[in-house]
């Protein structure tokens, strides 16, 4: 079983998993269970086919809090590749226009991903030649997803924390948050580094909670819109 499966296992049987605000732009998306593990598994054929990411690539994800960033990390994790902190170190670097030059400077092995995080799907213009465009790319691909071979719980999935490794720190994250399965968790946490994405996205899933996930947060709504979501824990 790969992490994902492993994480996406417990999620709701009902409703939305994943809810992405961002208050800056006005954007909410809602992706149930089902469409997050078809978004994966997408992202994971884009990975496999056209990147050839297996069991073992290292992959950098220079991306914010938002809906595809978790659906690409999970992406990651189907394939069976190991997410690294270190660009450098990375076959693929998959960034935003925002970490794009960064990603660039890195000079991975294979190449870098770029995601628009677009909304409504549209690509990033003016790319360098060689970057693959991830929302024109990834809509071709089917939204299920085999692994040329299963991922053992042994292979490295995380700075060298194999995948049964990094299934317990979410579990026991999410038992120090007090998460438990049928928890909607509102969350403003950045992803920008482990601990945040453990607590903030891995630990919500392990838990079988859904996550609302708000991004450029109007502290003044924050208390309404917990109401309006049924929220039942805060990050």
């Amino acid at each position: 079983m790969s992490l994902t499966d492993a994480l996406l296992g417990p999620a709701p049987d009902a409703g939305p998993l994943i809810t992405h605000y961002d208050d800056a732009t006005g954007e909410r998306i809602e992706l149930s269970g089902v469409t997050t593990a078809n978004w994966a598994a997408k992202a994971a054929n884009l990975l496999r086919d056209e990147c050839d990411v297996e069991p073992g690539t290292p992959v950098a994800v220079l991306l914010p809090a938002h809906w595809q960033t978790a659906a690409v990390l999970l992406a990651v994790w189907s394939c069976g590749g190991e997410l690294v902190s270190d660009p450098s170190t990375a076959q693929w670097v998959l960034a935003d226009a925002d970490h794009l030059d960064a990603a660039l400077a890195a000079e991975p092995g294979g190449g870098v991903v770029a995601l628009s995080l677009d909304a409504f799907g549209k690509g990033l213009s003016g790319l360098p030649a060689g970057v693959i465009d991830f929302a024109t790319e990834v809509r071709v691909h089917g939204d299920e997803f085999v692994p040329w071979e299963p991922v053992p719980g042994d292979a490295p999935a995380w700075d060298g924390a194999s995948v049964d490794d990094v299934l317990a720190a979410a579990r026991a994250a999410a038992s120090d948050l007090g998460l438990s399965s049928g928890d909607r968790v509102l969350s403003t946490r950045s992803w920008s580094d482990s601990t945040g994405i453990r607590e903030g996205l891995l630990a919500v899933l392990a838990a079988g909670a859904s996550l609302v996930q708000v991004v450029n947060p109007d502290e003044a709504a924050l208390d309404r819109r917990s109401e309006t979501e049924r929220c039942t824990r805060r990050l």
